[in-house]
């Protein structure tokens, strides 16, 4: 079956221009705040919050680094296939400051809940917050919320989001449903 356009990628557009104001409203002058990235899916989003700071708002240099939370993982021995972590670029100091977690989707928290405990090999930042541009609000296994959603969407739980970068600063979101046995 054909995945679903929930979000075309002139949509996105307009909800990420809104993610980065609400950002920079909460944030300017950006002197204690830092933006992290959870690989592998939340850096496309991460390098486009930090591009579109910088060209609307004209703000420059923002702390930044990348995180894989790989082995902090609660499945990380109990799928089939083994996951391979990513190396983690973390040349910013966390210590005291404001940290903004940015993740392309929302599902379990489980990722989010794994980078909090990956974070805490970084220092104690002042505060996290979470930004994701689709949170799948009914499908949380655990007391996980954003503090930054570009929008909501209510896919049942066979169902995947996924983000198409083709147009490289403003994704499709995309619906796919599982194959049907009969498809298979």
């Amino acid at each position: 079956m054909l995945p679903k356009i929930f979000l075309n990628s002139r949509e996105s557009n307009i909800t990420l221009n809104r993610i980065c104001c609400q950002l920079n409203e909460k944030h300017y002058p950006w002197n204690n705040s830092v933006i992290v990235g959870l690989q592998p899916r939340g850096v496309e989003l991460a390098n486009v919050i930090l591009k579109r700071l910088k060209n609307d708002f004209l703000i420059n240099d923002i702390p930044f680094g990348l995180l894989d939370s790989t082995f902090h993982r609660d499945d990380f021995r109990r799928r089939k296939q083994p996951i391979i972590a990513k190396p983690n670029k973390m040349p910013i100091l966390i210590e005291g400051k404001r940290l903004i977690l940015v993740d392309d989707v929302l599902y379990t928290g489980r990722s989010v809940r794994a980078a909090l405990d990956a974070l805490g090999d970084y220092g104690r930042p002042l505060k996290i917050e979470l930004c994701v541009l689709i949170d799948r609000r009914f499908s949380r296994e655990l007391p996980i919320q954003p503090d930054y959603s570009g929008h909501r969407v209510d896919a049942i739980a066979d169902e995947r989001v996924t983000l198409d970068w083709s147009d490289n600063d403003s994704p499709e979101v995309l619906i796919e449903n599982p194959p049907h046995a009969s498809e298979l």
